[in-house]
């Protein structure tokens, strides 16, 4: 045994020559705290007298500290007094090593010990070396998606689909749908196209921050096409659209041919537009500007990658151009000798004249003929139904004769 140790020993055996007993104020409080960051025990004690206070490290008895002096060798241990009846014991750079009990001690008789324990946390990693990366399969084939995540405590990993759809899950013939799924191993059976995308693990055990990792899952198949209108028609000197719907994996080649079979470039008269509505489905439209004769005939659609290549035909017709003009009669000319019911002016005044000294007939019914057809038989030769004013006049002249 070392001198040191023999000396400290000696130290520690020194009994108080106070009459009270030491007495604990308080108790020491538990720690729980990220790895990597600083923690502190604080032990206060009154009535010491001569007694000396220690720390010590229950699971290995290990004496670590006594009153304000540190015995280990561990330089990231700290002791400090306040002068007066605290002593406070600070552990630097916490490493999970140092987890488990702490006791605070005092040398009297009977002895005097309070414990509290360090607990170490670490944040959730998720271990790439070890986790699965980006998977390309071929639709209908199984898949094992990993994430390994390490952490105290130990993390838990749920699944999610970054694009917010539900996961397929197969098992056994019954097929169910999950918004999340726990575990670190995610088993995707006869996958189809629908369930291609990004799978993002999460991985989270109360300690923040919670950690996440994306896979990219494509599944590969040959290209197929398909379109809504197989005929259409336009007149000449219009322009037209057409469009076919190509799904293919990986991400296919798309462009029209015509005729014989001669690719279409983009130019005046020709423009090509490719939107993309999935990971795999790609709607594709041509416009033809100022149709003419030679642009009539079959248009094909194509779509093709490295696992083949498919095409569907559009065939385009010239219609005929729809006249909007209409031919309209030309009104004829009715002049004053050729029509008997236009009067000159003295007629005019005259019929004006009668009518106006006619006096006034209670019948309504002839009120209102004279009312409404005088202003339209005596009008400017603006042309009037010939009918209308035969009527008018008749009826006119019915009045002049029943008043006589």
């Amino acid at each position: 045994m070392s001198t040191a140790f023999i000396l400290v020993a000696i130290i520690y055996s020194l009994k108080g020559t106070d009459g009270l007993a030491p007495e604990f104020i308080g108790t020491i409080s538990n720690v729980s705290i990220i790895q990597g960051r600083d923690a502190t025990f604080a032990c206060s004690v009154k009535n010491l007298g001569g007694f000396k206070v220690a720390w010590i490290k229950s699971d290995t008895k290990a004496i670590l500290a006594i009153h304000d002096h540190v015995i280990t060798g561990n330089d990231r241990l700290q002791i400090t007094h306040n002068d007066k009846d605290t002593w406070t014991l600070t552990i630097r750079d916490v490493q999970t090593q140092d987890r488990g009990p702490y006791m605070c001690q005092v040398n009297s008789t009977p002895v005097r010990k309070q414990i509290a324990h360090l607990e170490v946390v670490i944040s959730p990693k998720i271990l790439d070396q070890e986790s699965s990366r980006d998977e390309n399969i071929p639709e209908g084939s199984n898949v094992k998606l990993v994430c390994i995540a390490s952490g105290y405590p130990r993390p838990t990993v749920i699944w999610r689909r970054e694009d917010g759809q539900r996961i397929t899950i197969k098992n056994k013939g019954v097929k169910r749908k999950e918004k999340s799924v726990e575990g670190e191993v995610l088993e995707l059976t006869s996958v189809t196209r629908s369930e291609m995308g990004a799978y993002m693990c999460i991985a989270r055990n109360g300690i923040p921050p919670a950690v996440s990792k994306n896979i990219q899952l494509d599944v590969h198949f040959q290209p197929q096409i398909s379109s809504e209108q197989q005929i259409v028609g336009a007149p000449a000197m219009t322009a037209i659209n057409i469009t076919c719907i190509a799904e293919a994996s990986p991400k296919p080649i798309n462009y029209w041919t015509f005729g014989t079979g001669e690719m279409i470039v983009e130019n005046d008269k020709f423009h090509m537009q490719e939107k993309i509505e999935s990971p795999y489905r790609f709607r594709i439209t041509l416009t033809i500007k100022n149709l003419v004769k030679s642009d009539f005939g079959q248009f094909q659609c194509v779509s093709k990658n490295s696992n083949g290549q498919a095409n569907t035909t559009i065939e385009v017709h010239e219609m005929p151009t729809v006249s909007t003009s209409r031919n309209l009669a030309p009104e004829p000319e009715v002049t004053q000798k050729d029509d008997p019911l236009i009067f000159d002016s003295e007629e005019r005044d005259y019929a004006d004249s009668q009518v106006q000294s006619t006096p006034r007939n209670t019948n309504p019914v002839n009120e209102y003929i004279v009312k409404n057809h005088q202003k339209s038989f005596f009008g400017s030769g603006s042309s009037q139904l010939r009918a209308s004013l035969l009527l008018a006049w008749s009826f006119l002249f019915l009045q002049l004769f029943y008043n006589y």
